[in-house]
């Protein structure tokens, strides 16, 4: 069984205490704030750029990126594992396919697998995570490959926003809806669909009513709850996404739970105040 390594993107946001012993290969997607552009910065300080009233907005991977990574490995004898960000909000997964076309040709006795995820955040970290501990397992990479292409879908992405301003300010929605939304107190719960995009669930009349919603999904939705780790990602309200994991502890006796913040690719377009709840369900 040929050995393979697993590329996933900063996307993922696991937190590096997790990440850093799956023995993953991270490609950053950058972003820019102004005139000046970023692979990484301290999610304190982007938050904080944020919330002063900066704007950031993203990149792509390009093809040459990935082919630098699958390069030295297909070399080495090794395959590839391409686990990349939901291409319904991004074009990083068309470069990884183009890569892996261009180096198939080259070396055609390896295996190049690219899984559009159709996850963000903590939901692709989830799978990600789930990949890399089945490699350690002793699974082939065409095991890994089946196990990701059968499990995102059934990965739900639950998450409400705090402050409309941001998306408004984005042109994302309305200065009508926005203003409206913050008069009412109204707060939108959303998800990722099949093909990665995000939609609309519900909206509910406060914060924490929005919080335990989350939890409400959960328990409606999700598989085997208790023998799971459920993933909270937050952008700037950790103190927040700690009282919801308390609430899913208490409520559904989860396994454990993880929390990690909104990384600043996704935090660029969600803004502050973001807390998302993932774990594996009947269905998305």
């Amino acid at each position: 069984m040929s050995e393979f390594i697993i590329i996933a993107n900063n996307t993922c946001d696991l937190p590096e205490e997790i990440l850093k012993p799956l023995d993953v290969i991270v490609l950053p997607l950058g972003f820019n704030i102004g005139d000046e552009s970023f692979k990484e910065m301290d999610v304190v300080e982007f938050y904080k750029r944020i919330q002063d009233g900066a704007m950031p907005t993203t990149n792509a991977a390009n093809i040459g990126e990935y082919i630098e990574l699958y390069e030295p490995a297909l070399q080495a004898g090794k395959d590839v594992l391409n686990l990349v960000f939901s291409s319904g909000l991004s074009m990083t997964y068309n470069a990884a396919v183009m890569a892996a076309q261009e180096m198939s040709e080259k070396y055609p006795d390896r295996k190049i697998y690219v899984v559009d995820t159709a996850a963000a955040s903590l939901g692709e970290g989830l799978i990600v995570r789930g990949a890399a501990e089945m490699r350690a397992a002793g699974k082939s990479i065409d095991e890994v490959r089946d196990w990701a292409e059968d499990t995102k879908l059934k990965v739900a992405h639950y998450f409400t926003i705090n402050d409309l301003g941001h998306l408004k300010r984005g042109g994302r929605i309305s200065a009508a809806q926005a203003v409206l939304g913050g008069m009412l107190g109204v707060k939108p719960i959303l998800r990722v669909n099949d093909t990665g995009h995000l939609v609309p669930m519900d909206k509910v009349r406060g914060r924490q009513a929005a919080l335990l919603k989350l939890v409400d999904l959960a328990k409606e939705n999700a598989v085997d709850i208790a023998n799971q780790t459920v993933y909270i990602s937050h952008s700037a309200c950790e103190d927040e996404a700690v009282w919801l994991g308390e609430q899913i502890k208490e409520k559904l006796g989860v396994k454990d739970v993880v929390i990690s913040y909104v990384g600043p690719v996704i935090g660029s377009h969600t803004g502050v105040g973001v807390i998302a709840l993932m774990c594996i369900a009947k269905s998305r």
